[in-house]
């Protein structure tokens, strides 16, 4: 049996007055919200790194380009499917993904059943085999001021027989 290990890492900053996208939806009353291209849903552009870089098909950026007007304001949703698609197309399925959001504000922890149950069916596992977990920087750097959020995903994919 063929294992391999993926870690993807996203940061963007945070700018009042915007919605907050967060695993795959938006987080109510955010008093600011992740500045990108796309939707800026950082946790699934780390996800979506991890499960590119564990099938050895290069990266979120080499597929969704930010200087490709097609993927501006794109629901992030969308690229973990194509994403999903692309690593079963190549022989590949999803075993697991643990994830770590880092961010002061809003509190995440009341939202993970939701973003596990949005997340989970685009990647073909069950809600088990997903783990979110957010921290804070303990108001330290671009984090600790609020003026940005980071996710670090890692995942498990096995070849399908």
């Amino acid at each position: 049996m063929k294992l391999r290990v993926g870690l993807g890492f996203d940061v963007h900053e945070l700018e009042p007055g915007r919605p907050f996208f967060l695993g795959g939806m938006e987080l109510p009353g955010a008093p600011k919200g992740a500045v990108g291209h796309s939707d800026a849903d950082v946790l699934i552009h780390a996800i979506c790194d991890a499960l590119l870089g564990a099938a050895n098909l290069r990266d979120i950026g080499f597929h969704f380009a930010n200087t490709d007007s097609r993927w501006k304001g794109m629901d992030s949703k969308f690229f973990l499917k194509e994403v999903t698609r692309l690593l079963h197309e190549k022989g590949w399925r999803i075993e697991n993904v643990d994830c770590t959001l880092c961010l002061e504000k809003p509190k995440v922890n009341p939202h993970i059943p939701a973003m596990k149950s949005v997340l989970a069916p685009l990647m073909d596992i069950s809600e088990d085999d997903l783990s979110i977990k957010a921290t804070t920087n303990e108001k330290l750097g671009y984090v600790g001021r609020e003026e940005g959020v980071n996710a670090m995903a890692v995942c498990l994919i096995v070849r399908m027989p």
